[in-house]
């Protein structure tokens, strides 16, 4: 008698997403996301951030199981010159930049932003709603209010102008794990 062959029943790998990132604040925030939506997310960390290319991304995707279904996000700062130029040059990924810094995107859950303003501005505002808030780390109450304010902080990023200052994309990544 011959063996039998089984045929797979057609289960599909989620997709990844792959995050690239810059900093501490930046890491610690998706790992958080990572946790709220449960979707496979890796954090790739790139201290040099002038330095993120295709290359980089290709290494380091090396040793995972692609999907067709995979997305790179690159996460950054664009308050650097030249910064957004670089980026762009990255194909097939898609751009999270905050303008000045990710803590405009912090303090978009709290209140609307629509004059120009510094990182050391977007900062001070941030901490007189959340005293405790500190850069490369989210207390517990911090992680609760990002969550219940969430689509407020959507809503008045999509109300700014991409890239100028201020404006963040990092809603895309929330919105690319709520499809799934």
């Amino acid at each position: 008698m011959g063996k039998t062959v089984r045929n797979s029943r057609g289960k599909t790998m989620k997709p990844i997403f792959f995050v690239f990132c810059e900093g501490k604040t930046e890491i610690n925030y998706v790992k958080f996301l990572r946790s709220v939506f449960r979707v496979p997310i890796q954090v790739i960390a790139k201290k040099s951030e002038s330095n993120i290319s295709v290359d980089f991304i290709e290494r380091s995707k090396r040793g995972y199981v692609l999907t067709q279904y995979d997305q790179t996000f690159l996460m950054f700062d664009i308050d650097v010159e030249g910064m957004l130029e670089h980026l762009h040059k990255i194909p097939k990924a898609t751009l999270l930049v905050s303008n000045p810094c990710v803590e405009l995107w912090f303090l978009l859950h709290f209140q609307g932003i629509e004059k120009e303003i510094t990182s050391d501005g977007c900062f001070r505002m941030l901490k007189t709603h959340s005293p405790q808030y500190e850069k490369g780390a989210l207390t517990e109450l911090e992680k609760r209010i990002l969550v219940e304010n969430m689509e407020k902080a959507i809503e008045r990023a999509k109300r700014l102008e991409e890239y100028k200052n201020p404006s963040s994309l990092v809603y895309r990544l929330i919105e690319a794990m709520e499809r799934g």
